[in-house]
């Protein structure tokens, strides 16, 4: 291969030895929410690698630059110019509980303009 960006899997064994061990660090960094830890381990170990491996970078961010969904939302209301309206600071954050690389995207559309 004359490409030097390695595969998914290559990666994940690169950083974390094996797969089990990448989904038991994402669940220490996702919210779960009513969700039960078995359940959802059991969704992260069916899912590819390259998902798991865009899932630890988005949670990473949002832990590092934000501390939670919620100030993620706060955030997300304040590039758009709508803080004020809590019905829409509601709406961002349940949708950043559920999807936070989406709301991750919007801020960094939001802040490009």
């Amino acid at each position: 291969m004359a490409t030097g960006k390695k595969s998914p899997l290559a990666q994940v064994k690169d950083l974390f030895k094996n797969k089990e061990a990448l989904v038991d660090h994402l669940l220490g960094k996702l919210e779960l929410g009513d969700a039960s830890k078995d359940d959802v381990k059991a969704r992260l170990l069916a899912a590819s690698n390259k998902k798991l491996l865009r899932l630890l970078e988005v949670a990473s961010e949002v832990k590092e630059k934000y501390g939670s969904s919620e100030k993620l939302a706060e955030t997300v209301a304040k590039a758009v110019g709508k803080a004020k309206d809590q019905a829409y600071v509601a709406k961002v954050a349940q949708l950043a509980k559920r999807s936070p690389a989406r709301v991750l995207d919007l801020l960094k559309s939001a802040t490009r303009n």
